[in-house]
């Protein structure tokens, strides 16, 4: 008679070359068994979701335009991460980033000086995002609340707050029924580029990947950060406070995903209304796991995953196939991931027992 055992092993040699391929193979395999079920030959799907996503400049220009939020919240997930906090809100925090940028550029531009606009709108989508995440922070830092749990139920209040706000007082009364607030003055418009959608928050999301790979590799406060997110009891050893870097981190870690929301709603939008929120916080998650929770390699995945949601976009319109197929890919290399660490940490082993 036979039975099971789940041995950890005692080296782990998974790099993040074999985590991107363990990954995306199952994903793209998953991916070929749909598009022949539905039809299409599989090489082909590929073959337009490629030249969709990098055919030409102006395809590869919209992959960055969507690869912007997707790198906001992919490094804030990595940076909580890297403490074994699970911030699964960015999607609120965005939301609420969008909200507070929206506010001020809506009902502050005249009293704000032009050269200042973009400095204090990048202030406010910060603060909006961090201010969504205090409440969680504050439940996990003083009675240990899981903050899986506590952070994904305030996206939801965050979407609601947000569809309340343009559907109800904020709501353009110029729009003919239109759910959305007014266009927001011009001076509050992030800058674009090479005659594109790619925007001024390309740039301020390579800084913030930048600054934070710094401090976690360079600074001491990375340093307390990483100890406790591999040791609590090391760090509790070395006198580190778990309850201030608890607050911090997700503080800052909701910001950077509010900038994620700034930057849609006044580089993208212009203005505050529906398609805001269309799951950027949730593909943080993906990216931040892909990326192995290293900042640096956070905006190549999230360049990968834009493409493969501009490349679904190009099956719809090329070959008449739900878009939604890529959230299925999106969906199965977080599973791959999922399956790929614990098989790197542990092995199954086949025990024949005595009869």
């Amino acid at each position: 008679m036979k039975s099971v055992c789940i041995e950890k092993k005692s080296h782990t040699r998974q790099t993040w070359g074999s985590t991107l391929a363990v990954s995306t193979l199952p994903a793209l395999v998953i991916g070929a068994v749909i598009f022949q079920a539905a039809g299409v030959s599989s090489f082909r799907a590929y073959a337009v979701m490629l030249e969709g996503a990098f055919g030409n400049w102006y395809a590869f220009s919209e992959v960055l335009v969507k690869a912007i939020p997707l790198m906001f919240t992919g490094i804030a997930v990595a940076l909580a991460a890297r403490m074994a906090l699970w911030n699964i809100g960015c999607e609120g925090q965005l939301v609420f980033g969008g909200i507070f940028a929206a506010g001020v550029a809506l009902f502050f531009h005249d009293c704000i000086p032009d050269s200042l606009m973009i400095p204090i709108l990048c202030s406010a989508g910060f603060a909006g995002g961090a201010l969504w995440a205090l409440i969680p922070a504050l439940m996990k830092a003083c009675w240990n609340v899981n903050e899986i749990i506590s952070t994904l139920m305030f996206n939801y209040i965050a979407v609601i707050i947000m569809e309340h706000l343009y559907f109800g007082p904020w709501r353009d009364p110029m729009g003919r029924g239109f759910p959305g607030t007014a266009m927001l003055d011009p001076t509050a418009w992030l800058p674009r580029f090479f005659q594109t959608r790619i925007h001024l928050g390309l740039l301020i999301a390579l800084a913030a990947a930048a600054a934070v790979y710094v401090s976690l590799s360079r600074l001491t406060w990375g340093y307390r950060i990483n100890v406790i997110g591999k040791s609590p009891k090391a760090a509790g050893y070395a006198h580190i406070k778990f309850t201030r870097q608890t607050i911090v981190v997700l503080l800052i870690s909701g910001g950077l995903a509010g900038l994620a929301g700034m930057s849609e709603v006044c580089g993208i939008h212009l203005r505050l209304q529906q398609g805001v929120a269309v799951g950027y916080g949730y593909d943080g998650i993906i990216i931040a796991f892909l990326a192995r929770l290293n900042p640096l390699a956070v905006p190549v995945i999230a360049v990968f995953l834009g493409g493969l949601i501009v490349g679904g976009d190009q099956l719809q319109s090329a070959l008449h196939l739900p878009s939604s197929i890529s959230q299925i890919l999106e969906g199965t290399m977080l599973m791959a991931i999922a399956a790929g660490n614990f098989f790197a940490a542990y092995r199954i082993k086949w025990l024949r027992s005595n009869p």
